[in-house]
């Protein structure tokens, strides 16, 4: 209503994912005397864990670096399925208080910031209600994820219309598909249709995993039998460092042996396809990509299932282009047609940077791509507002926990100086635009025109090294030169005047 004060908070958290409830704990454990809110446009908080619901969803990043650094997970088991994560995320935000700060069907669509009243205006979609209202705050942080949630990315498939069966996207899994005793073809070969294969094959009659190119797949002990010994011997909260740390430090070796010496790591992960595979498979067709190990991100296999399943006979795997989609399956530009009563398409996700929300600062618009991220978490010319972008070479969280301490941190620092507005400024010429992401997958180049871009170097750039990134963001001084602080002179006249 015009005239009633809108509801203001200090800060305004977007997204209640494991990204949004990690920010919540580190606001209520270091910035404890601001007030917050988190907005999420789905009923449930969980974000990803609790969207994806097809067979065997799971994280292929290992539970010890994708739990929070506040709360371990102190078990053995390693490679988790998608409801033990959500439960995760579900019960940190209930033990750290975070869960009724949570406002679900609640979809930020626009945000415009005033220098003169220092905060940002935040509308806010209700998809319950179908109604639109407003809230200010003085800090907007954005843990929204990088795709869109209400839809994933489908090619144009010749034919499609004349399949005679389902054609299921994973991101939209239908509940009651029966696919028991049926031939089914999953259409791609990352992350997705590597966890998807092996789980259908438990019911289906066959599965064929028709890819265009290989992937890098590598086994991988769903338990660390390492935690395992630490968690019987020594202090939970000590075991889970040194494990944290351990796979940490495992990670990054892995991904700089396959970025400094590719054709060291080809033959590793060649010799671990061999020993799983029957003798007279053909690895260099279906498992031996093109492009070097991590230029894009490589997918496990838990206990070798994929591998298991082929072995058996239940998993087959095609590499071939699609001629077309006929009534009883898809038809292959090599003659082959694979016949199929369920066809799933694991053709990948569609990018959505902060949300989709439209930005305005002093009434401009933001043009997202035209701007260069600071610490790739702060947009250069962007007041009062962090966004989350996770590692893409190791677990998610682990930047989201230390971008976290990083927001607290400089919302700390302007409380202890005074200061009402900080903005990245991009001064340096020397400075030159990269992709914010340093990989080549498809989804990720479908989208690059739209996503801002990281400079050449810090700290408009980060190390994609956790260790290091850790050092700067949590011991590197807030206020450096790029940082701009100030306090804006207030309005001599109430805002509502001024639009009139």
């Amino acid at each position: 209503m015009p005239g009633v004060p809108l509801e203001h908070l200090d800060v305004l958290i977007v997204g209640a994912g494991i990204s949004g409830v990690g920010a919540g704990v580190h606001m209520q454990d270091r910035c404890p005397g601001k007030s917050y809110a988190i907005l999420e446009a789905r009923g449930d908080l969980g974000g990803t864990w609790d969207l994806f619901r097809y067979p065997g969803i799971r994280s292929d990043s290992d539970m010890h670096t994708l739990g929070y650094r506040f709360k371990p997970w102190a078990t053995a088991r390693s490679i988790v399925d998608g409801t033990s994560i959500r439960d995760y995320v579900r019960q940190a935000a209930r033990e750290n208080g975070v869960e009724p700060k949570i406002r679900f069907h609640s979809r930020v669509v626009a945000a415009e910031w005033s220098t003169p009243e220092s905060r940002w205006t935040v509308t806010v979609e209700r998809s319950d209600t179908g109604e639109t209202e407003q809230l200010t705050c003085g800090f907007l942080w954005m843990c929204s994820g990088y795709y869109r949630y209400d839809e994933g990315y489908m090619p144009e498939f010749p034919g499609a219309e004349r399949f005679a069966g389902p054609i299921v996207h994973p991101q939209h899994w239908p509940e009651d598909l029966d696919y028991s005793g049926k031939r089914v073809v999953v259409i791609g070969s990352g992350a997705t249709a590597v966890t998807l294969v092996p789980a259908m094959a438990e019911k289906a009659a066959h599965v064929t995993m028709l890819q265009r190119s290989p992937t890098y797949i590598f086994p991988l002990p769903e338990e660390d039998r390492i935690a395992g010994r630490l968690f019987r011997f020594l202090p939970e909260r000590l075991a889970y460092s040194l494990v944290r740390w351990k796979n940490v430090a495992l990670s990054s070796f892995v991904f700089q042996l396959c970025r400094r010496r590719p054709e060291i790591a080809k033959r590793v992960i060649r010799r671990a396809a061999r020993r799983a595979l029957p003798p007279s498979y053909d690895i260099d067709r279906h498992f031996a990509p093109s492009y070097n190990p991590w230029e894009q991100r490589p997918c496990a296999a838990p206990n070798g299932d994929l591998f298991r399943t082929i072995s058996e006979g239940s998993v087959s795997v095609a590499t071939d282009r699609i001629a077309t989609f006929t009534e009883s399956g898809i038809e292959l530009e090599s003659g082959e047609e694979l016949e199929a009563d369920v066809i799933v398409t694991a053709t990948g996700l569609n990018l959505l940077f902060l949300g989709g929300a439209r930005f305005t600062v002093d009434g401009e618009e933001v043009d997202l791509a035209g701007r260069t991220a600071y610490k790739t978490m702060m947009l250069s010319g962007v007041p009062n507002l962090a966004f989350v972008i996770g590692y893409t070479n190791a677990s998610w969280t682990l930047k989201a926990d230390i971008a976290a301490e990083y927001v607290c941190r400089l919302l700390n620092h302007m409380d202890a100086h005074g200061h009402k507005r900080c903005v990245p400024e991009l001064a340096d010429p020397t400075v030159n635009e990269e992709l914010i992401f340093n990989l080549n997958s498809g989804y990720i180049l479908r989208s690059a025109h739209l996503l801002p871009k990281q400079g050449s170097k810090a700290p408009w750039r980060l190390t994609q090294i956790y260790p290091l990134d850790a050092r700067a963001l949590r011991r590197d001084s807030i206020d450096d030169g790029t940082m701009r602080f100030s306090t804006p002179a207030p309005r001599d006249r109430p805002l509502e005047a001024v639009a009139g």
